[in-house]
């Protein structure tokens, strides 16, 4: 009996010294997986976070391109070297609209590089009008009148927006 009762108390201290090691390994478990949690909750803040940040800056981006036009499918070199004079005669002819102040930009240009290929669409001209309301009236025109005509070459205008919201759009 004794040597029962010996054996027994020694599996016992083995149990209890094993018991000992699962608790250690728990407690570290539960640790490691509290600092996870925490790290996942941060990350999913942050990414709240830059969502909306990123909403904000594409707000400001579409609120400081409001006064600007796309102007699309004037052929190349069609404007000669001033822009902006080009767009001053050729705008307020093609839409109908005598303008009171006259058309004012601040500043005019095509966008992208020059293309090699003569034969591909011309690139989009952007504009920056001097005066919202002008910008405004040049908008609704377009909307209501669809594409216009200069010299058989169908020209659009539209807003000018951020990729994200011509992307949502």
């Amino acid at each position: 009996m004794d040597a029962s009762i010996t054996s027994l108390t020694l599996e016992t201290k083995s149990m209890r010294s094993d018991i000992a090691g699962f608790q250690s390994r728990v407690t570290g478990l539960e640790q490691r997986m509290g600092s996870l949690e925490t790290q996942i909750n941060t990350s999913q803040e942050r990414e709240q976070d830059f969502l909306y940040l990123r909403s904000k800056l594409t707000d400001m981006e579409d609120r400081s391109r409001r006064d600007n036009i796309r102007v699309l499918g004037i052929p190349e070199n069609e404007e000669g070297s001033d822009m902006q004079a080009f767009l001053t005669s050729t705008l307020p002819k093609m839409i109908s609209l005598d303008f009171d102040p006259p058309l004012e930009f601040q500043r005019a240009h095509r966008i992208g590089p020059k293309r090699s290929d003569n034969s591909s669409r011309p690139r989009p001209i952007i504009a920056c009008l001097l005066r919202h309301n002008q910008t405004r009236q040049i908008l609704q025109v377009a909307r209501n009148h669809g594409p216009f005509r200069i010299d058989q070459h169908e020209i659009r205008i539209t807003a000018d927006y951020s990729k994200e919201t011509n992307e949502r759009r």
